[in-house]
């Protein structure tokens, strides 16, 4: 355990497991949090409630995320070396993700009707309009991450988290008898949109003017065209990886009742707190890349070799202890989510060997294999999950992500191998900055 601990300190030292590690801590607290807010949440609301703020909370991110997802490998990419283009290319991606969610999130107010009963407390001016400008913030706050982490101050990322998840515990508690309906969103959202003042002033005031110092002698920021580039061939698949992430578990609210949902929604939600351990490491690994591509392969090796050493353990955790976990929030949540949470538990595994090959390939700006490998592997889920649910219900999502995951980890395998012993084999770009500048 010394040692384990001794390496950590050690890894420290460098930016790329200074930020990894940061992310995950994140990751640790996040999931910590919102297992006390979800317990809080059982034992405040109904079960009806329960679920029906679960629905409400996925929808919500999964428009506001339409393209703030799809911005996180540009930002990671290309903001580490822009230079005077900084703040603008900020702003263009809090304006782009904000203005897109909006408008998916306006065309789905429109067609309440057709999403089922669950979404039906939407139908008034007053909640939809709350919904609507809840999707715009979380657009925002979903990009605060990424710029920090961008900007290799990503140890801001789990302070930032730690306050908004312990604000949000107290209004959830707070609520529970003055808005008994509603109350659970509300409380999500609140924090959320407070949160966004002292860390954009933190950015923009503090963090973005002592980066472009740092990176003074970078002689050309990236033009926006390049960047449109890489977005060309990123964006779509990023964008199909949310049909995983926010849209199966959307779906899913539409074919079972609310509280079936939200027994579901609580296994589905502690399985992608770990697989986001294993997207931590690579979006670090994405920015040192973009830094100084020679370290690649060796980046790319002990990237991994850290990522196991952390998630291993976890899912042994997780698969032994399935059932007492989930059964702290209530009766029936053991029943309906163990083999759920065990399935996607597992998949993380492969998760891994994906994350890490996508972020090799940011960092290359091939955005021609991002698309191939994001797409391919959302079409294999979300076929598998709908072609499996009529015979395993909700489990159908443990059984698609794994058997999806795990085919295109054997696929990219012999691909990732190439580059963990021989590294980047393209030329560098225009805009590479040399590892001086870090």
């Amino acid at each position: 355990m010394s040692n384990l601990w001794g390496r950590v300190l050690r890894d420290l030292r460098s930016p790329l497991f200074r930020n990894g590690y940061a992310l995950m801590a994140n990751t640790a607290i996040t999931a910590t949090l919102g297992m006390g807010y979800w317990l809080l949440a059982a034992h405040f609301y109904t079960p009806e409630e329960f679920g029906r703020g679960q629905a409400m909370i996925t929808a919500m991110r999964l428009f506001a995320s339409l393209t703030a997802l799809g911005l996180v490998g540009a930002l990671s990419r290309f903001l580490p070396l822009a230079g005077r283009r900084i703040p603008e290319l900020i702003l263009r991606g809090y304006g782009l993700a904000a203005a897109t969610g909006g408008v998916a999130a306006l065309g789905f107010l429109l067609t309440l009707p057709l999403w089922g009963q669950t979404y039906s407390v939407l139908g008034g001016f007053g909640p939809g309009l709350f919904f609507l400008a809840s999707v715009l913030v979380w657009s925002v706050f979903t990009l605060q991450d990424v710029v920090l982490t961008g900007l290799r101050e990503a140890t801001w990322v789990p302070l930032n988290n730690l306050v908004f998840g312990l604000a949000k515990m107290g209004l959830l508690v707070a609520m529970a008898g003055a808005l008994p309906d509603g109350g659970i969103f509300t409380s999500w959202m609140v924090p959320t949109a407070l949160a966004l003042i002292p860390v954009n002033w933190l950015i923009f005031g503090v963090i973005v003017p002592r980066h472009m110092k740092r990176t003074e002698t970078v002689q050309e920021p990236p033009r926006l065209r390049e960047i449109g580039r890489f977005l060309a061939g990123d964006f779509p698949g990023t964008l199909s990886i949310l049909a995983i992430v926010y849209l199966v578990p959307t779906v899913v609210a539409t074919r079972v009742d609310e509280a079936t949902f939200g027994r579901f929604s609580m296994a589905h939600t502690l399985a992608s707190m770990i697989e986001l351990l294993a997207m931590n490491m690579a979006v670090s690994l994405t920015v040192e890349g973009s830094f100084d591509r020679s370290q690649l392969a060796e980046n790319c090796r002990r990237a991994l070799q850290r990522a196991f050493m952390i998630i291993v353990p976890i899912i042994v955790v997780v698969l032994a202890g399935a059932p007492l976990i989930l059964s702290v929030f209530g009766d029936g949540f053991a029943a309906v989510g163990t083999t759920l949470l065990r399935l996607m538990a597992l998949a993380v595994l492969p998760r891994v060997l994906i994350e890490v090959y996508l972020s090799v390939l940011r960092a290359q700006s091939d955005a021609r294999r991002l698309a191939g490998v994001q797409i391919g592997l959302a079409v294999l889920v979300v076929v598998s999950i709908l072609g499996l649910f009529p015979f395993a219900g909700v489990n159908a999502v443990g059984y698609g992500v794994l058997l999806s995951e795990t085919l295109m980890a054997l696929l990219i395998f012999k691909s990732l191998r190439k580059i963990l012993i021989v590294g980047d084999m393209r030329p560098a770009s225009v805009t590479q900055g040399s590892s001086g500048a870090a």
